[in-house]
């Protein structure tokens, strides 16, 4: 098959979340498994030319989108090796040294996906499939139709609660009026719907996600349309890039360790404890968070729970993560007042996000929604055990610990209440203090779970058929 994914982000070109990191891998997994598959994402000016020269492949395009008339310039590079990815550069949408904006994001994206297919009526290289993700290209599958274009689509939700939604004076302005559709029974105005109704096949990022979202309470609005397109909606479980993520080779950890000789992750742990000024205590458990701080990632749970636990035990806490402004202040507040036991780094900083993977003992994922999460993933293939709420892919990735360690992969709560993610905590503090043994035999477990695309990406195949079989009727 040919196939083409859209996308706002991917890895190593231009990343802000997890999606980068699917879009970015998900390619060379499908790649080895013998498909052509290329990428199409906004030429950013953040995206280093010199890391990722590219090569003018058409000169110039027109695109027609909010009132006015454009040219993009297609370039061509290449990720890992022989991914081809097509860039979309415009100086007016995406001249600015960022991935997204406060405000603007809706038109950029809106003339992006234009840009695509207009794109793909003058590319030599025509796709069988389109692949869309998440919001930003949600409407692709709607132009495609619209266009007499003969590609199947997929549309891919990574977090339903991003729908970029909008108003009826947007509706007009953008020339999106012409092609809405009439019989549009969902009153709200968002991108995120018609990618569901319009796609050919509808995947979100793990099992449980895609039946929680039919459900009122984490539909978002749009569980009813999502219901009706149950029969299209499949959910596929993220991997992670195994040599991104490899602590028998990772340049950002002190001493590199593997599953055969996991006591070596301790300099790890002592390297963070320098790196972000704590106390150099080995038997202190180091708690580790890598997150964006808002409501999504249990931050309202930590800001109730956190002086319980930090008051109660020999801990330490260490949170690398941007977000909303109020949780910024929360988590600078909790490092000053317990020194010796909270190191927080606002901002994106992957050697250090490397590091506190590899040098923490426990790993805190206590979301309110999870679609599927990678954080917990990565920390596991760290030899990190996650503490995590059962909820979207934690439920599917992170099997619940017995009372013994002897089984399961980390620590569960349901809940979400403070409480509940206060007694999780205390009992993993409890288990690392009193269970050695069993903890060591835990992180060897864990470290030997297969997390790669490798098997994710069979059954991308199988949805992409399945697509295909829908729009040809073959």
């Amino acid at each position: 098959m040919k196939i083409l994914f859209a996308a706002a982000e991917a890895v190593p070109l231009a990343k802000v979340g997890g999606m980068a990191d699917v879009v970015g891998s998900l390619p060379a997994a499908l790649s080895r498994l013998g498909e052509d598959v290329r990428l199409i994402m906004p030429g950013y000016g953040i995206i280093s030319r010199d890391k990722f020269p590219a090569e003018t492949e058409i000169e110039s395009i027109p695109v027609e989108a909010m009132g006015r008339k454009d040219n993009i310039r297609l370039k061509k590079t290449k990720i890992n090796g022989k991914i081809t990815v097509y860039l979309v550069e415009n100086d007016h949408y995406f001249g600015q040294p960022s991935v997204y904006t406060d405000n603007w994001d809706l038109p950029r994206f809106l003339f992006f996906s234009m840009a695509v297919v207009e794109t793909l009526k003058v590319l030599d290289w025509r796709p069988d499939l389109v692949h869309c993700h998440d919001w930003h290209t949600a409407i692709i599958p709607l132009l495609i139709k619209k266009s007499g274009l003969d590609a199947a689509t997929v549309f891919t939700i990574h977090n339903l609660a991003y729908q970029g939604q909008f108003d009826r004076d947007f509706l007009a302005s953008s020339g999106l009026e012409k092609i809405w559709p009439v019989s549009d029974n969902y009153p709200r105005l968002t991108l995120m719907n018609q990618g569901i109704l319009n796609a050919d096949m509808v995947s979100t990022v793990s099992e449980n996600y895609a039946r929680e979202i039919l459900t009122d309470e984490f539909g978002e609005g749009l569980a009813p349309l999502l219901r009706s397109r149950q029969n299209s909606l499949v959910g596929i479980v993220n991997g992670i890039d195994g040599g991104e993520y490899d602590p028998g080779n990772d340049p950002h950890l002190p001493r590199n360790y593997t599953s055969s000789s996991p006591r070596d992750k301790a300099s790890s742990k002592a390297a963070l404890q320098l790196k972000v000024n704590l106390p150099q205590k080995p038997g202190v458990p180091v708690i580790g968070m890598v997150s964006r701080l808002d409501e999504q990632k249990g931050l309202d749970l930590l800001e109730k729970a956190a002086g319980h636990v930090l008051d109660s035990a020999d801990i330490q806490l260490v949170i690398l993560g941007k977000g909303r402004e109020e949780y910024h202040k929360f988590v600078n507040r909790l490092a000053e007042k317990y020194r010796d036991k909270v190191a927080v780094s606002i901002g994106f900083n992957n050697p250090l996000a490397h590091l506190i993977y590899g040098g923490s003992d426990i790993f805190l994922m206590p979301s309110r929604f999870e679609p599927c999460g990678l954080g917990q993933l990565i920390a596991m293939r760290y030899g990190t055990v996650p503490l995590v709420r059962r909820t979207g892919g934690l439920a599917d990735t992170v099997l619940p610990l017995s009372a013994d360690l002897a089984s399961g992969h980390g620590f569960v709560f349901q809940e979400y209440r403070p409480e509940a993610l206060t007694t999780a905590l205390q009992g993993a503090v409890k288990a690392y203090e009193t269970q050695k043994p069993a903890w060591e035999a835990l992180v060897r477990r864990i470290m030997s779970l297969d997390f790669s695309w490798d098997a994710s990406a069979k059954k991308y195949q199988s949805l992409y058929a399945r697509a295909l079989k829908k729009k040809t009727g073959k």
